[in-house]
């Protein structure tokens, strides 16, 4: 993979799609001062580099809880048995595959993984425990901690600050 240098436009077009990627390509001109043509072949420019690798929406869980429910995030630490590199990718991939399991990492030192899950109640997550680590002949410790309260969320990443101080 080949290493992109990224100036100052750059960071403060990367900077304002962390905080709304929906903006119109104008409106993203406005914002960190460039012309929209620039800033749209810019944009392309990162998106081919992989820096930006999609566009989602992010929703409230309290409002969605409105309509469906309050339902039951854990962060989960995961030790295997095995740590080699076949026991290790197999399950990530049976992790990964999970439409429960919304960040999968894995750890070094400590537990092999941490995963964030939200399922919609209990027995969603006894369900997804069966999946992942009863069925799992390689799993040997599971720790789950309950969310009480979502004091901060984001996938912003921070970026150096820009001359421009956009």
């Amino acid at each position: 993979m080949n290493r992109i240098e990224l100036d100052d436009l750059d960071l403060r077009l990367l900077a304002q799609l962390q905080q709304d990627a929906s903006l119109s390509n104008l409106g993203l001109a406005e914002r960190v001062h460039a012309s929209a043509p620039t800033c749209l072949r810019r944009v392309k420019r990162l998106l081919e580099a992989g820096l930006i690798e999609r566009h989602i929406a992010v929703l409230s869980p309290e409002r969605l809880a409105q309509s469906l429910g309050h339902g039951l995030t854990a962060i989960i630490e995961v030790s295997l048995d095995r740590q080699d590199a076949q026991s290790l990718a197999s399950f990530e991939a049976l992790a990964v595959a999970e439409a429960w399991v919304q960040q999968c990492y894995r750890l070094s030192p400590g537990p092999d993984f941490c995963l964030v899950v939200h399922t919609p109640d209990m027995p969603g997550y006894l369900a997804l425990t069966q999946r992942l680590f009863t069925a799992q002949a390689n799993v040997r410790n599971v720790r789950a901690f309950f969310a009480t309260r979502r004091a901060k969320f984001g996938a912003a990443l921070p970026l150096p600050v820009t001359a421009a101080g956009v």
